[in-house]
């Protein structure tokens, strides 16, 4: 009985391979989806189990000359694959409608093939953003909404490439490129150090840039339900995408509501604002008045302003005031 099971399962699993492109022969990573499901599970392994652990006792690793490298090289690989995107088929044929996949040989077809591959392989690369923030322990970064989308994403993609390696599917993948371009291009200002932050002011766009792809991507599949007829070769891949670009609408939507609606994550110009209407003291010749919320404004001899003077229980204090019980000369 049992080897009965065994013998269908073998069966069905290689029925399901017999119909994959046979153009993607020889490509990494493409002779099976064994592979690339090994490489996924060991990234979820490590990202939630044996990283935190071997990093648990060790300080964080700075990486910032890593992190700058590694970011301008995928904004420069993101950039290559909307180019061969676009030279593909979507500014050389395609309608932005129902285009199907083109299977042949043509220098045009496996043009296409190339930078469908290119774009699942870039998934994996990215992988390593996650080895980044672990290694750095910055575990509150490691969301269930950031391993959520490195690994499924991959795993989801490797089936669109083998089966349709191109038509109205690789939509989504072009925009997902466009996106990162401008992703990895802040990520890449970021980890360049404190000199670029005022260079930085778009962060809270990133999610709303983010939001408006998946509303793109869910916009182009939904066509497909509304069109008389349409001759894409592999429609569930479409179903698949509609509901990627609405599930992940709804997850990045709760973020932003979280961030910035509710003020989690409010940017620092509106932090500023926000403290204006706190009660403050002025230090001057040094004397201070009591304040509320811990917090001083000390005015040296220079018109200099040290705001939240007093931290964890400790007033801190220039040019000739205490600090921690002693006095402290300039």
């Amino acid at each position: 009985m049992l080897e009965t099971v065994k013998d269908r399962v073998l069966e069905m699993y290689e029925k399901i391979l017999a119909g994959r492109d046979p153009r993607l022969r020889g490509y990494p990573l493409m002779d099976s989806p064994v592979n690339m499901t090994a490489i996924l599970l060991g990234y979820l392994f490590f990202a939630l189990y044996a990283g935190p652990r071997i990093m648990a006792n060790r300080k964080p690793f700075e990486l910032k000359g890593a992190m700058i490298f590694y970011n301008f090289c995928l904004v420069f690989l993101s950039s290559f694959i909307v180019y061969e995107f676009l030279m593909s088929g979507w500014l050389t044929g395609y309608t932005w409608r129902c285009d199907p996949c083109d299977y042949s040989n043509s220098p045009q077809g496996l043009r296409m093939v190339r930078v469908a591959w290119l774009f699942l392989f870039s998934k994996f690369i990215e992988l390593l953003d996650t080895v980044f923030f672990v290694l750095r322990k910055k575990h509150s970064q490691i969301t269930f909404l950031h391993i959520f989308h490195h690994s499924f994403m991959p795993w989801t993609w490797w089936w669109g490439v083998s089966y349709a390696p191109g038509g109205m599917g690789s939509f989504h993948a072009m925009v997902n490129s466009v996106v990162h371009v401008i992703m990895y291009f802040y990520y890449g200002l970021s980890a360049a150090g404190p000199r670029f932050q005022k260079y930085l002011w778009w962060k809270k766009y990133m999610t709303a840039i983010q939001l408006v792809q998946f509303v793109l991507v869910s916009l182009h599949a939904t066509q497909y339900y509304f069109m008389s007829s349409c001759d894409y070769q592999f429609p569930v891949i479409l179903h698949l995408i509609w509901m990627y670009g609405t599930f992940f609408f709804i997850l990045f939507s709760n973020f932003w509501y979280q961030a910035y609606v509710k003020g989690k994550r409010l940017p620092k110009s509106t932090e500023q604002t926000s403290q204006k209407g706190k009660a403050r003291a002025v230090l001057s010749n040094g004397k201070a008045k009591p304040v509320a919320n811990g917090e001083t404004v000390m005015t040296n001899g220079n018109g200099v302003h040290h705001e939240n003077g007093l931290t964890n229980g400790k007033k801190h204090y220039e040019n000739g005031s205490a600090h921690n019980g002693k006095m402290k000369k300039a």
